[in-house]
């Protein structure tokens, strides 16, 4: 899945195109925000009354995400490669790490 290239490889490329400090702000906030409606629409299948919150979180994240890149002036990554989805999340953990 990772293409012969590490995880470190991946979370460069992420890195060098989100140089803005808005869009790395805007990722910073939108993919938890993405991550935890992705959980809360696991929810759903149990407790009905939780799917408009999880809608909510999940545009919202996104709509943090395409504004960061408007200032960063790229489209994002997955647009090209949708493993980029996947990385994105691991660039932010990095980052709360302190290592992106």
């Amino acid at each position: 899945m990772l293409g012969n290239r590490s995880w470190d490889d991946w979370i460069a490329q992420y890195s060098s195109s989100h140089q803005h400090p808005v869009n790395r702000v805007c990722h910073t906030i939108g993919i938890p925000l993405i991550v935890l409606s992705l959980l809360f629409f696991l929810v759903t299948a149990f407790v009905h009354r939780v799917w408009p919150i999880a809608v909510g979180l999940f545009v919202i994240g996104w709509i943090f995400q395409f504004v960061g890149h408007a200032f960063e002036g790229k489209p994002p990554e997955f647009f090209s490669d949708w493993r980029f989805l996947l990385v994105g999340t691991r660039w932010w953990a990095a980052k709360v790490r302190g290592k992106a």
